[in-house]
């Protein structure tokens, strides 16, 4: 049986500094058991090790935008898990998960461990705690996570200007991930859609009202607004 109080504690020690991302981890896993628990077959030891280090790297992320976080997350868990014992194959069915949970193109979600991540990731980034968390910690307006290209493939989405509002963070479970979900997954995804869209159009809504009555303050005392 693994240990998962240790590889938490690894976890904890790797995030320190990014609360809510730990947080974002703990309803991942909880989204991961629920839909595992709907699969059969699934290997829970893999499963939950996977959810608890699959964003390990992404506080050398903030420092270096560029680095692919999943990829060295991947390989810092790996690391980690053959010091403390584990066998290579072990390791290895670790970071294949970690690796698809921001699926690239070289690396699709295969394996059922790393597909139910996949979908409990994307639920949990897509959902209305989401873009509460995009909102609140990546800046003022939210960011696209991913976008499709014109041939339809599957980008991670890194841009100079964030977009007008949120209008490319909308509904992104249907435009993209539906196809990826476990049956459980779809469900789930659905449920967290209903809300997410009330959600969104009310902070659309809030965020424009805010927007509207500053522009209108601030023509009073004779201000020029630049859009």
């Amino acid at each position: 049986m693994t240990d998962f109080s240790k590889i938490e504690a690894f976890m904890l020690e790797k995030m320190s500094d990014s609360a809510h991302d730990c947080e974002h981890v703990y309803r991942v896993l909880n989204y991961a058991l629920d839909i595992a628990g709907h699969e059969s077959g699934a290997d829970y030891d893999v499963l939950i090790t996977a959810c608890l280090l699959h964003d390990i790297a992404r506080s050398e992320q903030f420092a270096n935008p560029a680095l692919d976080h999943a990829e060295a997350g991947a390989e810092m868990a790996e690391s980690w898990l053959l010091s403390n014992g584990h066998t290579p194959e072990f390791a290895g069915r670790v970071g294949d998960c970690i690796r698809a949970h921001r699926f690239r193109s070289n690396a699709p979600p295969t394996s059922l461990e790393a597909k139910i991540l996949f979908d409990a990731d994307k639920i949990d980034v897509c959902g209305a705690m989401g873009i509460v968390r995009t909102i609140q910690y990546d800046a003022v307006i939210a960011r696209p996570v991913y976008t499709l290209s014109p041939d339809g493939a599957v980008l991670d989405g890194t841009y100079d200007e964030a977009p007008s509002m949120m209008k490319e963070y909308k509904f992104k479970l249907e435009k993209i991930y539906d196809k990826f979900f476990t049956s459980r997954g779809a469900e789930l995804a659905a449920e967290r859609r209903h809300s997410a869209v009330a959600f969104y159009n009310a902070i659309l809504s809030e965020a424009q009202s805010c927007y509207n009555n500053g522009k209108a303050a601030m023509r009073k005392i004779g201000l020029q607004i630049r859009r």
